[in-house]
């Protein structure tokens, strides 16, 4: 079984200054560079199968480039707590479009449809109940603006969960 999912992968340039928000909450597990991105359909562990018929769905998927910005953060709650902090990716017609032909495309593959409303953002930390505060980090970095980037490609994305958090490789990348 492979854990998967498809998601568009920042530039190292939005990844750098992600990073440098990273600090200023104790306890908070935050991401290395290389886990940054916008998930656009998170798909689960799925069979041999299943994972080809994902890779073929998603190469009929088209992508139109279109210009991606971060502006802001904000939070995840789950049972009256902070669970995530996340920067905000500003939401675009292009990037509805893109997250629904990948929604669609997983459908036809035989995944279950996604009841979860996009909301587009790159988690940059994990929370538990052991983590401080995060009212000071969200005051500190709400004004957040990253110059935008141009998405040329998506991937799908196998993660494989260790001891202290999810690593996770490119596995195929789609034009």
């Amino acid at each position: 079984m492979r854990r998967i999912f498809i998601a568009l992968r920042p530039p190292d340039s939005v990844c750098e200054a992600l990073l440098d928000t990273m600090e200023g909450v104790p306890g908070a597990r935050w991401q290395d560079a290389d886990n940054l991105h916008v998930t656009l359909r998170f798909i689960g562990e799925v069979d041999r199968h299943a994972f080809a018929d994902v890779i073929t769905a998603m190469e009929s998927v088209s992508l139109h480039p279109f210009e991606i910005k971060v502006a802001g953060v904000g939070h995840f709650e789950g049972r009256n707590r902070p669970r995530a902090l996340w920067a905000r990716v500003e939401p675009s017609a292009s990037l509805a479009d893109l997250q629904h032909s990948v929604e669609i495309a997983c459908r036809r593959a035989g995944m279950s449809p996604e009841t979860r409303r996009f909301v587009p953002h790159i988690t940059l930390a994990r929370l538990n109940a052991g983590s401080a505060p995060i009212g000071d980090w969200l005051a500190a970095n709400g004004a957040l603006a990253l110059p935008s980037w141009r998405a040329e490609s998506f991937a799908l994305f196998e993660s494989e969960l260790g001891r202290s958090e999810a690593i996770y490789q490119e596995i195929a990348q789609f034009p």
